[in-house]
C-alpha cells in the first residue's frame, strides 16, 4: 500500500521536482500538492493523506500555523517541514507545532525518501543539522545533572557512537569518524536505543545533553 502524499510549497519549481522524484518511489504517491498554508489544509481534509510535506514561508497561512491548525483539527496526518530555514527560531515552533520530521531543501534524496518511510511509521524524523539546533537550544535551556544509570547502559563504544549522534551526525559520518562500518553502527544505535528505552535518535541526542552525560 502506497504512502500518500500532499506536497504545500508555494514555488511551482519545488513542487514539480518533488513530485517527479517522490512518483518514482515504488511506495510512495503523490496525490495533491498546494501553494499555501491555507490550501493544504482544506486538501487535507478533502484528500486524506499520509504525511504532508510542508514548506515554512508560503502566502496566505505559513507552514508553521497549517501544522497547529491540522493538529487542533485532529487530522490523521503526519507532517514533514521541508525547508531551507534550520535556525531555532524557525525548528523549535515547528516541532512545537506538531511536526514529525524536519528537513532541509539540500537534503540527499535517498535520505529524504528514507525519513517519509520512518515518519510514515511512526517514527519522528530530524536532518542532522536541525537535530544539533534542538541540543544547543536545550542545553542553553536546563541544567544539566549526571545520570549514572543512562551510561552504566551502555558499552563504550557505545558511548561513542551516542557521542557522534550527540554532534548530529549521520550513520555514514560516525562510521568514517570511528572507523567502523555503517552497519555496525546501525547495530549500535539500535542497541541504544533498545537499552535505553527511547524511540529515535533525537530523543538520543536530546536525552543525553539534558542530562550532563556527555562532557
Amino acid at each position: 500500500m502506497s504512502i500518500k502524499i500532499l506536497i504545500a510549497d508555494d514555488h511551482h519549481v519545488v513542487r514539480r521536482g518533488l513530485i517527479f522524484f517522490l512518483n518514482t518511489q515504488d511506495d510512495i504517491e503523490v496525490i495533491g500538492e498546494a501553494s499555501n498554508g491555507e490550501e493544504a489544509l482544506r486538501l487535507v481534509k478533502e484528500l486524506r493523506p499520509d504525511i504532508v510535506i510542508m514548506d515554512l514561508a508560503m502566502p496566505v497561512l505559513d507552514g508553521i500555523e497549517a501544522t497547529k491548525r491540522i493538529k487542533l483539527e485532529g487530522l490523521a496526518v503526519k507532517v514533514m517541514i521541508l525547508t531551507s530555514f534550520y535556525d531555532q527560531d524557525h525548528i523549535l515552533p515547528a516541532i512545537e507545532a506538531g511536526a514529525a520530521g524536519y528537513y532541509l531543501k539540500d537534503s540527499d534524496p535517498d535520505e529524504l525518501v528514507s525519513a517519509i518511510r520512518k515518519i510514515h511509521d511512526g517514527e519522528k524524523q530530524f536532518h542532522s543539522k536541525v537535530t544539533t539546533q534542538l541540543v544547543s537550544a536545550l542545553t542553553g535551556k536546563t541544567e544539566t545533572k549526571n545520570d549514572e544509570s543512562f551510561k552504566d547502559k551502555l558499552t563504550k563504544r557505545e558511548m561513542d557512537v551516542l557521542k557522534e549522534i550527540t554532534r548530529g551526525k549521520s550513520n555514514k559520518e560516525i562510521a568514517a569518524s570511528l572507523f567502523i562500518t555503517e552497519k555496525t553502527v546501525k547495530t549500535h544505535v539500535s542497541n541504544i536505543l533498545s537499552k535505553t528505552q527511547l524511540q529515535d535518535r533525537t530523543q538520543l541526542a536530546l536525552y543525553a545533553v539534558r542530562n550532563g552525560i556527555l562532557k
